[in-house]
């Protein structure tokens, strides 16, 4: 049955499962593995656990060995080299201009790799930057873009609540936090008072989202009418810890009662419009209504539109007709539908023959 440990690389960071073999391994023991970047010292946070085979995970990798004196050392050397990086690379950053903010430079336990984590908004070109890292550290180079609460988390501080921030003590996992949190909370929606360090909402909001909710079923909802055995009135507040509600009484005084003395008032008056009733006398619905006003005068004849036409097309003389006819030839007739870009031929440019399909 193999026996699994949870170790750590970083404080409060994210956990990782191993074999602990036959090694002897209690919590607080620095041990020496390998893994997908190369090989790392790690803290043991958790364990030794027996699991079942068909339980434990896909692709649990074996812990190397415990950690000596001397890996300890390797270890205080590569604090004292990441320093001198982030002070090299940091100069770099300010001599090039660059729209970047370094947060923290990592080694790794062989020296293999070193990698420069850092925060921008939007893409860096960094690549004559890596040129100069490796040119002067000799070794592979690794730049890589986080976000504002990994820049908390590695950084680390004291929030407004006055202790240590909770994502670089003991919060392992980011949990995403939303505004309908707050507002569940009663909190007043301040910035500077619901935000943390990184700028974004604080993480504590989701600790006690869901006992407010459970808390929430069990009393009534703000503004509906309730009263007691001496005042009636409107709920105006609501303190879910103490279990208090403020009432705004009919005089527009506030009077402060306990969760368990009030009722809800039935008799509350409904200010919607009250359905009409079968038996209800419709007086204004069976009121007789008034017939339209007709029109005394009659309306002028007007002449048809055919009829007027014919009589503006009647000739009054021979000469006159001749004329109207000539215009009907040569003029252009109304409505009439042409193709784009054809054109009608002139008088003096002859037709073009219509083309002639061979059957």
């Amino acid at each position: 049955m193999p026996r699994i440990v949870s170790i750590q690389f970083n404080p409060a960071g994210k956990l990782y499962d191993f074999d602990a073999g036959t090694l002897e391994i209690s919590p607080r023991d620095h041990v020496i593995v390998e893994t997908e970047r190369g090989i790392g010292i790690g803290l043991v946070v958790r364990g030794p656990v027996e699991a079942a085979p068909d339980e434990a995970p896909a692709g649990l990798v074996a812990i190397t060995r415990l950690a000596t004196r001397a890996d300890m050392d390797v270890q205080e050397q590569n604090s004292i080299r990441e320093k001198e990086a982030y002070a090299f690379c940091n100069r770099r950053i300010m001599e090039r201009n660059m729209q970047m903010k370094l947060v923290r430079v990592e080694y790794l336990f062989d020296g293999s790799k070193a990698i420069f984590f850092f925060t921008a908004d939007g893409r860096v070109d960094f690549r004559d930057l890596v040129k100069d890292l490796a040119h002067a550290f000799h070794t592979r180079i690794e730049m890589r873009q986080i976000g504002v609460r990994d820049e908390s988390k590695m950084i680390g501080g004291i929030g407004i609540c006055g202790r240590e921030l909770c994502c670089c003590s003991f919060l392992r996992d980011f949990q995403p936090v939303s505004v309908k949190m707050a507002k569940e909370q009663n909190l007043a929606l301040n910035p500077s008072k619901i935000s943390g360090q990184c700028g974004r909402l604080l993480c504590c909001l989701d600790y006690e989202y869901e006992t407010y909710c459970s808390l929430r079923k069990s009393f009534p909802k703000c503004g509906k009418r309730v009263r007691t055995e001496t005042h009636s009135g409107v709920i105006d507040k609501l303190n879910l810890l103490t279990g208090t509600i403020t009432l705004r009484l009919d005089d527009g005084k506030l009077f402060n009662v306990n969760r368990n003395d009030i009722t809800v008032d039935t008799q509350q008056p409904d200010t919607s419009t009250p359905a009409r009733s079968e038996n209800q006398p419709q007086a204004q619905a069976d009121k007789p209504r008034e017939p339209r006003q007709t029109r005394t005068q009659p309306r002028k004849e007007r002449p048809h539109k055919q009829h007027a036409e014919a009589d503006k097309a009647v000739p009054s003389t021979e000469g006159e007709a001749k004329q109207q006819e000539g215009r009907s030839k040569s003029g252009r007739r109304k409505n009439r539908s042409r193709k784009h870009g054809s054109r009608k031929p002139s008088e003096n440019q002859p037709a073009k023959p219509e083309p002639t399909t061979k059957q």
